[in-house]
């Protein structure tokens, strides 16, 4: 799996330049009034906010006022009632009721009486968070990394080159499985600090690892040409110090850039989750997740394939969304890249 990233962002549109060493307001109003002009985009974008509104404030106050039950309420021997008769909530031969109901167990149950679409909500909670949380702490440590190898390139940048070229050697799925079952059996020990197996830190640390690279390489890239632009040879000349270039007059040019690519980082990210939770070295299996609760409807697919599929549709559309938005960021950010795709 890999990101493709963004060549060089400029703005190249009459009154669009701003001037060098930073992004002026009118750049950034520029790329907004692109994007807007962009229908995908934009129905990506409320999407995304959709699921978002859904999984957030809007789990709780589902349960609240429609399901009455949370996602670990357990109903095996319990019935529900629908055009006038009682239903089982699981029936005799051990099928759970299917989607179709009004209000309380809207796209059904699950093996253990639970409210699926419930769990949904409440899982797209963790999926979300695991993959956004992962996405900036990937999008920190990236950084780190590139805006010091490209800026004193030497050594520093063959050390840090070699590093992520380590890292980017593994296969992503391969590496993320390899270092979740190892800190999921003892937990993480960060000095005095312990982070429990079972801590949605541990799959957060682990994604964000083994996309590193992905985000590195590419800004780096940009680092190394902003470099030997006139605009931050000038402040070394007034006497700034690397970190005082780096940070007002490099990273402010590779922003358009990192957003880009932090879109795209994590739609990946929710996949992966998805992909270790459903192995079984992702999210606790106490907590609902995505990836959680296509393991546990795994088993009944051909009974009850609704229990793998309703959240399948989750993970799809939040990851064509995202994947989507990005590119229509990307567009709008580099208007050179339209003009080329236009010849």
């Amino acid at each position: 799996m890999s990101v493709q990233a963004p060549e060089l962002l400029t703005l190249e549109e009459p009154g669009d330049l701003a001037v060098p060493g930073a992004p002026g307001v009118g750049s950034w109003r520029a790329a907004w009034r692109r994007l807007r002009r962009n229908p995908a985009a934009m129905v990506a974008a409320g999407v995304f906010a959709l699921i978002l509104f859904a999984c957030y404030p809007g789990a709780p106050l589902w349960v609240h006022f429609v399901a009455h039950r949370g996602p670990d309420a357990q109903n095996i021997q319990g019935t529900i009632f629908s055009g006038g008769h009682r239903i089982p909530v699981i029936r005799n031969d051990g099928t759970p009721i299917g989607p179709g109901l009004r209000g309380q167990y809207l796209l059904g149950a699950d093996a253990n009486g639970r409210d699926l679409f419930v769990r949904i909500l409440y899982g797209g909670r963790t999926s979300l968070t695991v993959g956004i949380a992962s996405a900036l702490l990937c999008t920190l440590l990236a950084l780190l990394l590139a805006l010091p190898a490209g800026y004193f390139g030497g050594v520093v940048d063959r050390s840090i080159s070699r590093l992520l070229d380590l890292i980017w050697s593994f296969p992503v799925y391969l590496l993320a499985v390899a270092l979740s079952a190892s800190l999921v059996v003892g937990g993480l020990d960060l000095g005095p600090i312990h982070i429990s197996s079972s801590s949605l830190l541990i799959p957060i640390f682990v994604i964000a690892v083994v996309f590193v690279p992905y985000m590195a390489r590419p800004i780096r890239g940009e680092v190394l040409a902003l470099r030997k632009r006139e605009f931050v040879e000038a402040a070394i000349a007034h006497g700034a110090g690397p970190l005082r270039v780096m940070w007002k007059d490099i990273v402010p040019n590779v922003t358009a850039t990192t957003l880009v690519l932090f879109t795209l980082i994590i739609a990946n990210n929710i996949l992966v989750e998805a992909a270790l939770s459903f192995l079984g070295v992702g999210v606790s299996v106490l907590t609902p997740s995505w990836g959680n609760i296509i393991q546990e409807g795994y088993g009944t697919i051909v009974t009850a394939p609704w229990q793998t599929i309703a959240p399948g549709i989750a993970i799809m559309l939040t990851a064509i969304s995202l994947n989507v938005l990005g590119d229509g960021l990307r567009d709008a950010l580099d208007p050179h890249g339209l003009r080329r795709a236009s010849r």
